[in-house]
């Protein structure tokens, strides 16, 4: 899908920093800047390389200084706020940018067409400007990178001090060379700081610095047409720009044919899919990141994001290898929620994960029939089974009613986990809903993975029946909804979006007039075009809005705050409920349509981790997740592909 922005879409330079580009290198790492080229975050950057897979990533350029000059007259085509000068307002020569796997730029000024692409590979930049000068003097373009050499999220290094070399710069201990058909030109190392409105809005640091001590250029004369190509790398053996770039416009394409839906919104997220599965050195695997350009690889957030970003774009392989990953990791029934970097070791504080592993076998099996899988991982799924029946860590057990308990003391375990400093804004400990449907669906899928590799299923069905009559006795509303958490608490009885998990499942619970009871709330009190919200704006302690100081962000983070993810949800509950009729497959397209604009807002291509809760317009957080984007795309191939739902 080709997203297009002219001068209408970037009157200001706050507009133009509204949208950004993301490229990612199958690393961890990634490419991302403002559509005018701006550094607006201190994560924001021309290179973020992962030095170690996937989390260990260094903003080795943060942006990319571009002047034209024709003549004797000096144009700046680059974009920045800058809080020691004065701005680089470059966005009022842009003419168009376009998004379409690769961003690329057409700048005009002085009678001169500057168009630029970029790509990304492994820890290359690969950049390209074709320079039209129509002028009738010569004309050259000059790029400087402006270097951090920092770790992701941290400031520079006012100690730092930059060396040119014959074929690089070095820092500390890196080396970032280059391969261009321009002339390099050293000078005396000078710093610059910037402005970070994206970051000063919600609290973070609000300035940051960077150092340059070379540029390249190209001249052109008068009349003529020529191609810069620079290659920054960490490899001094990185190929030459335009190989680079024709490669990642060949993988853009190939990811784009091999979707199987004809749905353009489903082409694109398939696009998008690919870049959250990254290689883990640690575990010589591949991996999800659960969102840029905040977060790492998370085992909850793989389990969400699998289905979506690896079965319905047809990626079994890495279906595979990433669930191996966890069944090696497994620890009393539990499933990794942080995977160990350098010497530490694997942090297992979720409730959830380990379930959804189940569901992602169980989903994996019915998408391959790859039974001899099933039968690697059945006994890390009866061995997780066993645990939670008999109790694990983080009160984590089922009681005598059938029905699943956790969370114990700061510990929350499902992922409504937000503490500060003492405090649980969302307190669940006790028996939250999804976790029980998670449960439930757990027995179901172990009664038949038994009968299918022909094991005996033991107490699997009798367990199930118990907890599905005492989840239908307890967390039934007269209201017409499922309460959110059985605590003997304020919370329980809170209108909150986990409900909906309780109907999509493989195996579910809730009776069908129940289950057309809770979409219509959900409907009424949580959806939104972009995501449902966290809380009904009805409850009292409803927060309109994400943004500011940690703590105020985090206070409303599961307070009403929007999220896409449970979208996809509650997408597929309204189809089962009305069957996949006809009616209600139009009804969920014409909704879905609400995403082509949020595809164009914030990171262009992707769909982002939250918004507000009173008026979702402009995404929040993490401008791309995996999980908003691979359950989301759950839906598009459904509805294509899925008849009985």
């Amino acid at each position: 899908m080709e997203f297009c922005f002219g001068k209408q879409d970037i009157a200001s330079q706050a507009q133009g920093q509204a949208h950004c580009y993301l490229l990612t290198n199958g690393l961890g790492g990634f490419s991302s800047l403002t559509l005018t080229g701006c550094a607006a975050r201190n994560d924001h950057a021309a290179l973020m390389a992962a030095v170690h897979a996937p989390n260990v990533r260094c903003n080795v350029i943060h942006r990319l200084e571009e002047r034209l000059t024709v003549g004797t007259r000096e144009v700046c085509l680059s974009s920045q706020q800058l809080a020691d000068g004065p701005d680089e307002e470059g966005w009022q020569y842009l003419n168009l940018v376009t998004v379409n796997g690769l961003p690329t730029w057409e700048f005009q000024a002085e009678g001169v067409v500057v168009e630029k692409a970029l790509a990304l590979e492994g820890n290359a930049l690969a950049l390209r400007y074709t320079v039209e000068n129509r002028a009738d003097r010569a004309a050259s373009l000059a790029v400087t990178p402006w270097l951090q050499f920092a770790p992701k999220g941290k400031p520079l290094d006012p100690a730092l001090r930059l060396t040119l070399e014959a074929d690089h710069v070095a820092a500390g201990e890196h080396r970032l060379y280059w391969r261009t058909n321009g002339t390099v030109t050293g000078f005396p190392q000078r710093s610059q700081t910037y402005l970070y409105p994206y970051d000063s809005c919600d609290g973070r640091r609000p300035t940051g610095t960077a150092l340059a001590n070379h540029r390249v250029s190209l001249a052109v004369p008068a009349q003529r047409t020529a191609v810069l190509h620079i290659t920054w790398s960490l490899d001094a053996a990185a190929e030459e720009a335009g190989d680079l770039l024709r490669r990642a416009a060949g993988r853009f394409q190939a990811l784009e044919a091999d979707c199987r839906c004809r749905d353009p919104l489903a082409r694109q997220l398939s696009v998008s899919a690919d870049a959250f599965i990254v290689r883990r050195d640690s575990t010589r695997s591949k991996t999800i990141v659960a969102g840029y350009p905040f977060f790492e690889d998370w085992g909850r957030d793989t389990m969400i994001a699998l289905p979506g970003l690896t079965l319905s774009t047809g990626r079994f392989d890495d279906a595979r290898q990433i669930l191996r990953t966890f069944m090696a990791y497994e620890s009393r029934g539990l499933m990794p929620n942080l995977f160990p970097e350098g010497k530490s070791e694997p942090a297992y504080n979720t409730a959830d994960a380990a379930l959804l592993f189940i569901n992602c076998v169980y989903l994996y099996h019915r998408y391959t029939g790859d039974t001899d899988f099933l039968a690697e991982a059945y006994p890390v799924m009866a061995r997780i089974v066993d645990w939670y029946r008999r109790g694990t860590d983080y009160g984590i057990h089922v009681d005598e009613d059938g029905l699943l308990c956790a969370g114990e003391g700061q510990w929350q375990v499902t992922w409504m986990d937000v503490r500060i400093d003492g405090f649980l804004p969302t307190p669940r400990h006790g028996k939250p809903v999804e976790l029980n449907a998670y449960w439930y669906s757990a027995l179901k899928i172990l009664e038949d993975a038994a009968r299918l590799l022909k094991k005996p299923a033991g107490d699997y069905g009798r367990w199930a029946d118990q907890a599905q009559a005492s989840f239908r006795e307890k967390f039934y509303h007269p209201d017409g909804y499922l309460r959110d958490v059985i605590s003997g608490g304020a919370a329980d009885d809170q209108i909150r979006c986990n409900q909906i998990w309780a109907l999509t499942m493989p195996f579910t619970m809730v009776e069908p007039d129940m289950a057309a009871r809770v979409v219509d709330t959900v409907f009424r009190h949580l959806y939104t075009p972009v995501g449902l919200r966290t809380l009904s704006p009805e409850d009292p302690q409803f927060c309109p809005a994400y943004g500011g100081p940690q703590r105020q962000r985090d206070l409303a983070y599961h307070q009403g705050t929007v999220w896409p993810f449970p979208l996809g949800a509650y997408y597929l509950a309204y189809l089962r409920v009305h069957g996949g009729s006809a009616e209600a497959r139009l009804r969920v397209r014409r909704q879905l349509r609400a995403l082509g604009p949020a595809l164009r807002e914030g990171c262009v291509g992707f769909l982002p981790e939250i918004y507000d809760g009173a008026n979702p317009t402009a995404s929040r957080g993490c401008f791309a997740q995996a999980w908003s984007v691979g359950e989301l795309l759950r839906v598009l191939e459904a509805l294509e592909h899925n008849p009985e739902l």
